[in-house]
């Protein structure tokens, strides 16, 4: 009984992850990457696009990305999309493509990340903690109406504080690898 309690919140902590591990990989670290900026909104006839859905983004060096727009009338939507954006960059329009050098991280940018990528770490660790809240309670409700007995009741606290543990870990990897990126 308490086993199910406990494997209907796996899914739950799973898109929490998920949805960290997307949050962190729009972080600018050091290097170029298409996953900073194929999610950013870009205003194209009166509408909102991400600019994946726009333009093919490649990364040719470490520190560039080219955006090749599907069509020359994104350009200057995404152009300004661009300079407006929290990256500190300054796109070239060459012809029909649009160029991105990422200059390098000044420390006190490396620090405004790392505070950034611990906040979303939080997030996610508040998500796991209400979904444990959730899951302890309804067992307790099992145990007060008698469908969970005592000693089914421990082992599931036990159980789902080694969920919960197994969890935070992955939290703590994620974010040692990005601030890892961030700081090299």
């Amino acid at each position: 009984m308490y086993q199910e309690i406990i494997n209907k919140i796996k899914p739950e902590i799973e898109k929490a992850l998920s949805f960290l591990e997307r949050e962190v990989s729009k972080i600018r670290t050091g290097r170029a990457s298409p996953s900073l900026i194929e999610d950013m909104p870009v205003d194209c006839f009166g509408q909102k696009f991400p600019l994946k859905q726009l333009a093919a983004i490649s990364v040719p060096e470490p520190k560039t990305i080219i955006i090749h727009p599907w069509d020359k009338s994104y350009i200057e939507g995404i152009e300004k999309a661009l300079s407006d954006s929290s990256l500190g960059v300054s796109p070239i329009v060459d012809k029909d493509i649009i160029r991105i050098s990422l200059p390098p991280l000044t420390e006190e940018y490396r620090k405004n990340l790392l505070h950034i990528l611990a906040e979303k770490q939080e997030d996610v660790r508040k998500t796991i903690r209400h979904w444990r809240e959730k899951a302890w309670n309804e067992i307790q409700e099992g145990f007060r109406t008698g469908t969970i007995r005592e000693d089914d009741k421990f082992k599931a606290k036990d159980k789902l504080q080694e969920l919960i543990d197994q969890y935070n870990e992955k939290i703590e990897e994620i974010g040692d690898r990005k601030e890892k990126e961030i700081t090299e």
